[in-house]
């Protein structure tokens, strides 16, 4: 090429692309994948070690709870009425209910019914009638004043000895007294949410005619639910 009579030289190179930089991300550590795959889980939850599945740490068959029972002649606390464990028994309420009803053969009586978590992690449910059931309002009373409730408190139930002075030889029998301290408020909260998350009910326990006076988390599966449907509805009173 000539400009003015000078040769111009031209550099075939120019109009071609430079190459361009490329970079490669580097590999997820297997710690990173781990955290990026992991699911979620609340707090009363865990990932089954060989299927990977999300289950629950706490054991309930729905309707079916593991059966504590507090026997009012002998003095002591069993299990499903065989296994004694003593006279004293101690554990955070899930759900509850306070109820007036006939059940279990026993003739209409005042009912309380509390359900909780055991050492073995069962989810698990006992029965106090009677005077008892008066001695577990004597605890929900100072707990609702101070914003509390038996969800908040781990209680410790004794059997309390009493004596029948009306008829003779007299007679002996037992009553549930408590006492109770502030639970760990994390594991409270633990405790609270795995509780909603679940239908708390005992099936042997249930009839269409209870008079409840208070319940807490309690599923009825006798309430009639939304829109008039057959389903079963969560007592919240």
């Amino acid at each position: 090429m000539k400009t003015n009579g000078k040769a111009v030289a031209v550099n075939n190179q120019t109009n071609q692309s430079e190459p361009m930089e490329t970079t490669t991300a580097p590999a997820l550590t297997a710690e990173v994948a781990e955290l990026v795959t992991a699911p979620t889980l609340q707090t009363w939850e865990k990932v089954h070690p060989l299927t990977g599945e999300v289950v629950s740490k706490y054991k309930y068959l729905e309707g079916h709870p593991r059966q504590y029972r507090f026997d009012a002649k002998e003095g002591v606390f069993n299990i499903n009425g065989v296994e004694k464990i003593g006279r004293t028994l101690t554990f955070q309420p899930l759900a509850w209910r306070i109820f007036r009803d006939n059940i279990l053969n026993m003739g209409t009586k005042n009912w309380a019914e509390i359900f909780f978590i055991d050492a073995q992690n069962c989810v698990s449910a006992v029965l106090f009638h009677g005077y008892s059931v008066d001695n577990i309002f004597r605890l929900i009373e100072p707990l609702y004043y101070d914003d509390k409730t038996l969800a908040d408190v781990v209680i410790t139930a004794t059997a309390e000895k009493k004596e029948n002075n009306k008829i003779q030889p007299k007679g002996t029998y037992y009553i549930g007294s408590f006492s109770y301290q502030f639970g760990d408020p994390e594991h409270s909260r633990e405790l609270k949410g795995f509780a909603e998350s679940r239908r708390l009910f005992r099936q042997e326990t249930l009839t269409d005619v209870a008079d409840v006076k208070t319940s807490h988390n309690f599923y009825n599966p006798f309430a009639e639910g939304n829109n008039g449907e057959d389903e079963t509805a969560l007592l919240t009173k």
